[in-house]
């Protein structure tokens, strides 16, 4: 079996797995990081999302083949104590319900952010339509993102 390094949350890993296996599988079997969530399989609902090299991305997609030396962030990642502020935009707007999608839409909001740290309302909307929340939270979900965007621009 090949092995493949890379770093996930600033930690360098090494993995021996086949080389087709889902980074989402690595994640969540082999590294026990099961903040990321199996939703659908085929990058509809967004639940798998993490960062890689600094870009959205739906893990339940990504081979572990493709990953390279890449650097791969997990919920687990953002911050220990939970003091991210888009966790804690997330907490301040009682955005969960169930919970089960949130890590990926704060991974996803991590990732527009990132890109544009000031978005407009329609990359918002854009970004927000690629992962989906059985309990419907989509309003407290932007009040959360207008939220951090507000509080980064304080400082």
């Amino acid at each position: 079996m090949p092995s493949y390094s890379f770093n996930v949350n600033n930690k360098p890993h090494t993995v021996d797995v086949d080389e087709d296996m889902p980074l989402l599988w690595v994640l969540r079997d082999i590294l026990n990081l099961t903040g990321t969530k199996f939703g659908c399989g085929v990058a509809s609902c967004g639940a798998c999302t993490v960062l890689m090299n600094n870009q959205a991305v739906r893990s339940c997609q990504v081979q572990i083949q493709t990953c390279g030396n890449a650097k791969v962030t997990t919920i687990e990642g953002l911050s220990e104590d939970g003091s991210h502020p888009v966790q804690k935009a997330w907490e301040k707007m009682s955005v969960p319900q169930c919970g089960y999608c949130q890590s990926g839409q704060m991974m996803n909001v991590v990732g527009l952010l990132k890109a544009h740290p000031k978005p407009t309302n329609e990359q918002i909307e854009n970004m927000m339509a690629g992962n989906l929340c059985r309990c419907g939270t989509y309003q407290r979900i932007k009040q959360a993102i207008h939220l951090v965007i507000e509080e980064t621009a304080k400082g």
